[in-house]
């Protein structure tokens, strides 16, 4: 049942980082007006099951009174509501508290931060580590986000088996999956059978973009809310009959391609590497299920 919404409030953020699924960058387009903005809330408004709301990016400080404007509808429909930042606006605790206070009274409950090698600059304390103070001091319930540059570890089960294991935390969708590869060991693209991260049949919370996207996962539409109202989409969507989506559910990203015909490497690193390079492939297809065209880092 689908209880959450997550707004890609902008594509635009600060950085462009390597792991980036949205391919998000100071240049990137796509941004929430408020009346696009105020047009989502009333459509929420009408999928009784939706509970909460969390804003996101790109990076959602970019556009602050945007930010604001987001949490004062979410609160008016009485939805709990969450931010996902990379920080970059806690340069101290004090203008951390700052930036929280308004947002804190307006209802924010969850804060999550980026702090890792991505974000930071190393010997200095991180800009989340200063939202975090904030966010204590404050009484917000505030956390960390760790990515790092992947690297291969063997356990001991892994060497029995010879699997290499992949750490790191980096999903290679998006921007990963361009620039992330580098020598990673692949493994067979038929093992991928089943989408590690996400419930395609029965999604509990979807991403929604300025362009009116509904995504399942990035760059994987469930259809578009400024053609068909938010609550047609989830009450007519079958997952099994989704032309992308059907064929993740009954075989993971390697039924995907052969459920296509589709002619790609023999080895990927893991299951979104394989799902990501066939999407990309089917996008021509299928421009209705696969998009925007950013997300697959290609200008829009």
């Amino acid at each position: 049942m689908l209880n959450g919404i997550h707004f890609l409030l902008t594509y635009r953020c600060t950085s462009a980082c390597e792991h980036c699924f949205v391919f998000g960058s100071p240049e990137a387009e796509g941004t929430f007006s408020v009346a696009q903005l105020r047009a989502a809330f009333e459509q929420i408004a009408e999928v009784e099951s939706i509970e909460n709301v969390y804003f996101e990016g790109g990076e959602p400080f970019l556009y602050y009174p945007l930010l604001l404007e987001g949490m004062k509808l979410a609160k008016g429909r009485k939805l709990s509501a969450g931010i996902v930042s990379n920080a970059y606006w806690a340069t101290d605790p004090e203008s951390a508290e700052l930036w929280l206070k308004p947002l804190i009274d307006l209802g924010l409950s969850d804060l999550g931060l980026s702090d890792d090698a991505f974000h930071t600059s190393e010997g200095k304390p991180s800009p989340a580590q200063h939202a975090v103070a904030a966010a204590q001091k404050l009484g917000l319930n505030a956390y960390t986000m760790c990515i790092e540059k992947p690297t291969v570890k063997i356990s001991d089960s892994a060497r029995k088996k010879g699997e290499p294991i992949i750490g790191g935390g980096v999903r290679f969708r998006g921007r990963a999956a361009e620039c992330l590869l580098g020598d990673l060991p692949r493994k067979d693209s038929k093992s991928f059978r089943e989408c590690p991260d996400e419930d395609l049949k029965n999604p509990s919370r979807v991403h929604v973009d300025a362009f009116g996207n509904v995504h399942l996962c990035q760059g994987l539409l469930m259809g578009n809310m400024w053609q068909t109202p938010l609550s047609e989409l989830v009450k007519n969507f079958k997952g099994k009959a989704h032309q992308i989506a059907g064929p993740l559910i009954e075989g993971g990203p390697a039924g995907l391609a052969a459920r296509y015909g589709l002619e790609l490497a023999a080895g990927h690193v893991d299951a979104c590497h394989l799902c990501y390079e066939a999407r990309k492939k089917l996008k021509g297809r299928f421009p209705e299920y696969l998009g925007p065209a950013a997300v697959y880092g290609e200008s829009c």
